[in-house]
């Protein structure tokens, strides 16, 4: 599993800070208007990320016998919709003091050609400084499918009385500039017998609890291009799901589904001291002026919706093959292969 974690974190990092310097040029437009327009950049990332650890749970409905295991390998794919690649500018409740002469930004999610420019007129300290910046485009073209990808690993273990319990772990692994770890539990119990006659049917019918939590910590002090100390930028993710699964199994080839629920909530924090350079129109050595801005941005991003799942499997012995999609806010394709010993 370990050798999945730095694609796990290295894509959370490219979706959460994925222009360092556009992140960090940001923070001229002061704590709270920054604060606004890095949760529109960043919004359908966060979403995306929240759908996406929902999903891949299952490719069956059907419990292993008891200390039967399935190790499972996939990719889950969470589709931004059109309305949220753009964000505009006068929805954002800004200050009068940033303004834009373009109506939207693009958001993480949109296209890498559309830098939307900022500019700052504002009085610190009784001056009138200014400063401009673009805000960083997105990143759509480079990622795959052009949905915000979440890769999962994961370990499912039969017990007794049909419960099936999977793991998804990741110590917390990685270098100086990014580290991370996830925890990810699930618990499925299959409720066919309640059935009756059901039982006696290629049919199995199971319900499902999945939570999944995601710590990445990014060193910024590195490569930042604004002086400053003690910069870090902090990603949490905390989503669950709870659904009914329901699969229909044959010798080769399986179909299946579920319906549920599935929620999150993820922050985005980016502390120590950045100093600012603003434009004063004086002459040298009057000509600039710095203001320090500590632990600058500390932002919340929240996801939930009812979702609908299907999906099928080709069983070639031990090794399975899978793929479903998912109908909620951000339609999710998940695909993947498993080793499955019953």
């Amino acid at each position: 599993m370990k050798k999945f974690a730095p694609l796990i974190f290295t894509l959370a990092c490219v979706l959460t800070m994925k222009a360092q310097d556009g992140l960090e040029a940001i923070l001229l437009a002061g704590k709270e208007d920054a604060g606004k327009l890095t949760e529109a950049y960043m919004n359908p990332a966060m979403k995306g990320l929240i759908y996406g650890m929902n999903s891949g749970w299952y490719h069956t409905a059907k419990a292993h016998k008891t200390f039967g295991f399935d190790i499972s390998i996939g990719l889950n794919a969470s589709m931004v919709p059109s309305k949220d690649e753009l964000f505009r500018f006068a929805d954002l409740g800004l200050s009068s003091s940033t303004t834009s002469t373009s109506l939207t930004g693009a958001t993480v999610a949109g296209t890498n050609t559309l830098e939307a420019p900022v500019r700052i007129n504002a009085v610190i300290d009784g001056q009138q400084v200014t400063a401009d910046f673009k805000m960083p485009a997105g990143v759509k073209e480079d990622l795959p499918l052009n949905a915000v990808p979440t890769p999962s690993v994961q370990f499912t273990l039969g017990l007794p009385k049909q419960f099936d319990v999977m793991v998804r772990l990741v110590p917390e692994v990685g270098s100086d500039d990014v580290k991370g770890n996830l925890f990810g539990i699930g618990v499925k119990k299959e409720i066919t017998s309640l059935f009756g006659v059901i039982e006696k049917l290629p049919l199995h019918i199971s319900l499902l609890g999945a939570y999944t939590n995601m710590d990445v910590n990014y060193n910024i002090q590195n490569d930042s291009s604004i002086p400053g100390e003690n910069q870090l930028a902090t990603f949490n993710l905390n989503s669950y799901t709870v659904q009914a699964i329901a699969s229909i199994n044959f010798p080769i080839i399986n179909f299946y589904g579920g319906i549920g629920y599935g929620a999150g909530t993820s922050d985005l924090k980016v502390k120590g001291t950045y100093d600012l350079e603003y434009d004063t129109g004086y002459p040298a050595p009057f000509n600039k002026k710095t203001v320090t801005l500590t632990n600058p941005l500390n932002l919340d991003f929240e996801a939930s919706g009812v979702r609908a799942t299907l999906g099928t499997r080709l069983s070639l012995g031990f090794f399975k093959i899978f793929a479903d999609y998912t109908i909620q806010e951000y339609n999710t394709l998940a695909a993947g292969i498993a080793f499955s010993f019953r």
